[in-house]
């Protein structure tokens, strides 16, 4: 009796750990529903009043860092990205424990206040800020001091246009968490080295699957 009981206990252990992590880097949370205005809704976005000032004083204060997440109505690029990548938990996880997630409409036309103060519609701000595809993610800087005097492109610190696969779209919020733009103002190449580190470590992954790797260390 005494000789195969620890193959059973590991046996159990493999069968419990084994999916539980797979969930975590999969798609497994529930799709988001389309709304009324033809955009996803998504429930954990950050509510923000629409005043940047606002905003991005409290996000400071929280600790975490404010983006503006571009879409339009029947997006065909951010299908995948609710459908696939905002629905693998750790993914979700990274972004809402770093970050306030604003979602505009490019061709909207509520009020915000920019961070200069003045008032645009959705459609103006875009315009104003060069945003021209969805999805857009226009990543701002960590306070008001450091937003002071830059407008247009010049006013993000990262500013990713399109669809990306799960494994770039998680790194691009970890290269805005951990400033990798101020080393490596170029992400391919910083992901590169990211690539190197993890090839070093023996960690497998794929950047064109819709699932983040199983055992992506913690340090990510």
């Amino acid at each position: 009796m005494t000789a195969w009981k620890p193959i059973v206990l590991i046996a159990v252990m493999l069968t419990v750990s084994g999916p539980v992590l797979a969930d975590r880097h999969t798609p497994t949370l529930p799709k988001a529903k389309m709304a009324k205005n033809g955009m996803y809704a998504q429930e954990w976005l950050y509510k923000s009043a629409l005043n940047l000032q606002e905003d991005l004083t409290t996000t400071q204060r929280q600790g975490k860092r404010l983006v503006i997440l571009w879409e339009q109505p029947d997006c065909l690029y951010c299908q995948p990205m609710y459908e696939i990548n905002l629905r693998i938990p750790r993914l979700v996880d990274k972004i809402k424990n770093n970050f306030n997630v604003i979602k505009l409409n490019i061709l909207g036309d509520r009020k915000i206040f920019d961070l200069d103060g003045k008032a645009l519609t959705e459609m103006e701000f875009a315009g104003k800020y060069e945003i021209r595809y969805t999805p857009t993610l226009q990543f701002l800087p960590e306070s008001l001091a450091k937003a002071a005097g830059k407008v247009g492109k010049d006013l993000d610190v990262f500013r990713p246009e399109g669809y990306f696969k799960p494994f770039h779209f998680y790194f691009l919020f970890h290269y805005v968490q951990s400033k990798g733009y101020e080393s490596q103002p170029n992400f391919q190449r910083w992901l590169g080295a990211i690539g190197l580190d993890m090839q070093a470590k023996n960690i497998k992954y794929d950047l064109w699957v819709d699932a983040l790797p199983l055992d992506l260390p913690n340090e990510y």
